[in-house]
């Protein structure tokens, strides 16, 4: 990051604050219920445990958090410009999730 000055990188990735993003991809209504989920500790970026809401999340980054009783493995795509409509909030991230895994299935079934 430039100081007072000093150049930007131009090589630097565009960052958006983690609770904004989480808002805009639509996996919280609100960005006090996002910012409350990474407050508490409940959200991992690159599987580092993040309780900064203000944290700066780009394209590549991995996220695992809690969305009610299941568990969210994204990766973010773009930043997004705003909270738009399910579709376009779609296209902001890759669902990593295993299709058909249920958190309360048992492997021995």
């Amino acid at each position: 990051m430039a100081g007072p000055g000093g150049k930007a990188n131009p090589a630097a990735q565009p960052k958006l604050r983690l609770d904004k993003w989480l808002w805009q991809a639509r996996f919280f209504k609100t960005r006090d219920l996002a910012a409350e989920v990474v407050e508490d500790g409940h959200l991992r970026i690159n599987g580092q445990r993040c309780q900064k809401p203000g944290h700066g999340v780009g394209a590549g980054d991995v996220l695992t958090f809690a969305q009610g009783a299941r568990i969210r493995v994204v990766r973010v795509l773009e930043i997004g410009t705003r909270r738009g409509p399910a579709e376009e909030a779609q296209l902001l991230y890759t669902d990593l999730d295993l299709p058909g895994s249920d958190a309360a299935a048992s492997p021995l079934e």
